[in-house]
């Protein structure tokens, strides 16, 4: 378990590995849709730093606020080094090539609730 922590706009500190829920749009630079958790109706779930998502989507959630909308610009050494081959009628992701996430934070335990 890593120790490196993020502090949140309150204050609090966010270790890595907290889990999250949030609502992401994938794309290719051109505005083609590869990915949407909208579109699949539940937001992705995933432990922030623990690999389970691309690098660039765990460093760029890990300075958002519970709430929070975000678009990064995820460079392709932080994004699929290998490439993604996507679902039929989806761009597919050539590899290290740059994508682009709008993130919707919905949920980080410890961090949502009203002080």
């Amino acid at each position: 378990c890593s120790t490196r922590t993020s502090k949140s706009a309150k204050g609090r500190v966010r270790p890595l590995a907290s889990r999250v829920a949030a609502n992401c749009i994938a794309m290719v630079p051109n505005g083609q849709i590869f990915d949407s958790s909208l579109e699949k109706g539940q937001p992705y779930i995933f432990r922030v730093g623990a690999g389970q998502v691309i690098k660039g989507l765990d460093e760029g959630i890990l300075s958002m606020k519970v709430g929070g909308l975000r678009r990064l610009y995820i460079p392709g050494q932080l994004a699929f080094p290998k490439g993604l081959t996507s679902a039929p009628g989806r761009p597919r992701v050539a590899p290290s090539s740059p994508v682009v996430f709008d993130v919707n934070l919905l949920f980080v335990p410890g961090l949502d609730d009203d002080e």
